[in-house]
């Protein structure tokens, strides 16, 4: 089987298509329940699911394991659906036990239980691995994340679960906000839905209670110096301070995002983002920012930054000083 989008795999449950395994792989927590409950509701009457949905994580239970239980009948339904969740756990097993896992589901895909849909859930796999390999030609692979398509219906429809109305604009804005994290956008959707009450949510509202990593996050801040922009970069800074970001602590971060640019300059071609995560402790979108940004701003303009930073922090301790005037220097000399 191939990588299917979200779209298409909604599709190919709503036609009642065959599907005897599926690989959900990405870290979107909403997506990944919103597909599983899709695979529970489409395939096992609601009355049945205590007996035919099961779940097994990976460190925990063998291949063997999960196998067994996808090829027992399912008590008091047509089918059943088998989870496996971590399947990452599994690469990291010795060189021969993952031969025998290999060996056990290739065997099992030649003649997979009819009655059973087998769910892999993965953060991330190596595509260099058999294990890989094997779920990518036998599996249905369903990445957890929007990509291209436009979040904007789920958006929606979390929102009509909470009595919320907002329309397809608001809802692209909002997730625009959130860095297109669907799981973000339903903790921002139970306050604007607070606070909205009766009334559809606007874009005033989220320009009101959506603190936007987009537009606060100091990361951002990357993409204005990198092509200079000093009047981006003092609105960038007001909005900061206005938001109740402290100087000191606005500098502290400026350094150690201007340390980070500098590591992921330094690891080696074709790194990922998972790759900083693990040398740096930082978020997943933080870690994709700073890999963009560690391309576009050159080497010397981040050295003579942490420097200014430096210079910038001692001002800032001195005691009675304009601390906003600081910044302000501060940020037309990262600018000039």
């Amino acid at each position: 089987m191939a990588e299917v989008s979200l779209e298409q795999f909604q599709k190919k449950l709503e036609n009642g298509a065959g599907v005897t395994a599926v690989l959900l792989l990405g870290s979107d927590t909403f997506l990944r329940d919103t597909l599983r409950a899709l695979l529970v509701e489409k395939f096992v009457p609601e009355a049945a699911r205590a007996w035919a949905v099961s779940r097994h994580s990976a460190k925990e239970v063998s291949v063997d394991d999960v196998l067994q239980n996808a090829q027992s009948l399912p008590m008091l339904a047509p089918r059943q659906v088998v989870f496996v969740e971590e399947a990452e756990a599994w690469e990291r097993l010795g060189e021969d036990a993952r031969e025998e896992l290999v060996e056990s589901l290739e065997k099992y895909f030649k003649d997979p239980a009819p009655f059973t849909i087998l769910v892999f859930e993965a953060t991330q796999l190596d595509q260099r691995m058999k294990f890989s390999k094997l779920l990518g030609e036998r599996a249905l692979v369903v990445k957890l994340s929007l990509g291209d398509e436009s979040g904007a219906p789920f958006v929606m429809q979390m929102a009509r679960e909470m009595g919320a109305k907002l329309d397809a604009e608001c809802a692209d804005e909002l997730l625009d906000l959130v860095g297109n994290d669907l799981a973000r956008a339903r903790t921002e959707l139970e306050k604007l839905a607070t606070y909205a009450g009766q009334r559809a949510i606007t874009a005033e509202d989220l320009d009101a209670l959506v603190i936007s990593s987009k537009r606060y996050d100091v990361w951002q801040l990357a993409d204005i110096l990198a092509v200079r922009k000093r009047d981006r970069a003092m609105l960038f800074l007001d909005n900061l301070l206005r938001n109740g970001e402290q100087p000191p602590a606005l500098v502290g971060a400026m350094a150690w995002m201007y340390r980070t640019l500098l590591h992921a300059q330094d690891m080696p071609p074709g790194s990922s983002a998972f790759d900083l995560m693990r040398q740096v402790r930082m978020r997943k979108d933080a870690a994709d920012l700073a890999l963009m940004q560690s391309r576009k701003i050159p080497r010397k303009q981040l050295l003579d930054g942490l420097a200014a930073l430096g210079e910038a922090d001692s001002r800032l301790k001195k005691g009675k000083i304009d601390q906003r005037a600081v910044m302000e220097f501060l940020v037309a000399r990262l600018t000039a």
